[in-house]
Formats: structure tokens, C-alpha cells, sequence
């Protein structure tokens, strides 16, 4: 049972990861994007919340990886709901996510400041990643807040809150898999701006689009369709 989760585990970060970066670097909006980003959506979700599962049943770190795997699916889904068509329940989804992410927030917040109070470290954990994880947790709910008193958001805001909200899911998945992998490579290889790499491509590239779209105000290779909300290509 327990290698048969941690298998899917695996597959579905793996799944996740790859098809993340797809979506980061192709054309925003065509069908490679919205293929590679549907897929990115239920992989990291599946990958998540396995994690979380996996840290409370068998102890593996769950002081971390159960709110982290909470907060990568929220941020994933909570992406993808900014550009989808907005239902009738689409307030109550908002509301539910908002709690989430604002939970999720005031526990890693509290372990950092716990973990600040016993010498730096909480169960072995810096105080650094607690405090890191429970801001974007914040962030995330108090953009939720917004959306709850302003209504669905339009033009940039709506693009901008889609795009961070899915890269920060890609980095913290990139993140895992390159603290991971440094376990298992030799000493001599374990080369810090190496491992770097695939995390500064995702902060880079999330800055990049960021730019363009809330202080550029460039659209160009990004439009929102008016009848469905769905994110579209236009000719670069």
C-alpha cells in the first residue's frame, strides 16, 4: 500500500513538474498551454494532497508538507478558478479556499514564530520556510478577500493573479524535487547554484510575465475571451 502511493506520488510530482514548465514557456493561452496547464492542475493537486496524506499517516515531516501540500493545491486551484466560467457557486468555492489558505497561514506563521522561541528551529525545521510558506499563504487569502468584496477580477489583475498563483505551485514543486534530489547525489556534485537553476527559472519567468502584464500593460500573446474566461492566444 505504502509503495503503492508513493509511486503515484512520484508520477503525479513528476507529471506535475514537467508539464508545469510546458506551461510556463509556451505560448500563453494556446492548445499546448491549456493542454500542458490542465495537466499540470490535476497532477499537482493528486501530488499535494498525497503529500499531505502521506505526512500525516506516516510521519513524514507533517509539520511541513501537511500545510505546504495544502498550499500548493490551493494555489493551483484557486489559479485555475480565475479563468475559468464563474457558476453559481462560485462565492462559496471562494470562501472555502480563503479559509484554507488563511489557516494554513496562521499555523506556518505560528511555527515560525515556535520555532524562533526554540533557538532558531522547530522539529529540526529553520524558522525561514515557516515564515516563507505562511506569507504566501496571507497573500493568497487576503487576494481571495478581495475577490469576495469586488466581484470575479478582469484584465490584468485577473491575468496576474492566475499566473503567480500557478508558478508559485510550480516553484515550491521544483523547490521539493531539488532538495530531494541533492539527497541522492554525490557530495561532489551537489553544486548549490545547480540546483538552483530550476527554481531562479520559475521566479524569472513568473517576474517576466508579471511585468508585462501589470506594469507594461502588454498583452500581446495573452487575451481573455470575454464569453468563456479562458485564457487565449493572440499572434506575438
Amino acid at each position: 500500500m505504502r509503495t503503492t502511493v508513493l509511486t503515484v506520488h512520484i508520477v503525479a510530482a513528476s507529471l506535475g513538474i514537467l508539464s508545469g514548465y510546458v506551461a510556463l514557456y509556451a505560448a500563453k493561452g494556446g492548445t499546448l498551454h491549456r493542454r500542458s496547464g490542465t495537466l499540470f492542475v490535476y497532477a499537482m493537486v493528486t501530488m499535494a494532497m498525497l503529500g499531505a496524506a502521506i505526512a500525516g499517516v506516516w510521519g513524514v515531516a507533517p509539520t511541513t508538507n501537511i500545510p505546504v501540500g495544502l498550499l500548493t493545491a490551493y494555489l493551483v486551484i484557486t489559479a485555475l478558478t480565475t479563468v475559468v466560467p464563474r457558476g453559481a457557486r462560485a462565492r462559496r468555492l471562494d470562501l472555502g479556499l480563503m479559509l484554507v489558505a488563511l489557516a494554513v497561514a496562521l499555523v506556518l506563521l505560528t511555527f515560525g514564530v515556535q520555532a524562533l522561541a526554540n533557538g532558531g528551529k522547530r522539529h529540526g525545521m529553520p524558522a525561514f520556510p515557516f515564515f516563507m510558506f505562511g506569507a504566501v499563504a496571507l497573500l493568497g487569502s487576503a487576494g481571495d478577500l478581495r475577490v469576495l468584496r469586488s466581484g470575479a477580477l478582469a484584465g490584468a489583475s485577473r491575468i496576474a493573479r492566475h499566473l503567480w498563483r500557478m508558478s508559485l505551485a510550480l516553484l515550491i514543486a521544483a523547490l521539493s524535487f531539488s532538495v530531494q534530489l541533492a539527497k541522492y547525489l554525490p557530495a561532489s556534485m551537489r553544486i548549490p547554484a545547480l540546483l538552483a537553476l530550476p527554481l531562479l527559472a520559475v521566479l524569472v519567468t513568473m517576474l517576466y510575465w508579471l511585468w508585462r502584464v501589470r506594469f507594461r500593460r502588454s498583452f500581446r500573446g495573452i487575451a481573455v475571451t470575454a464569453r468563456s474566461g479562458n485564457l487565449a492566444a493572440q499572434p506575438v
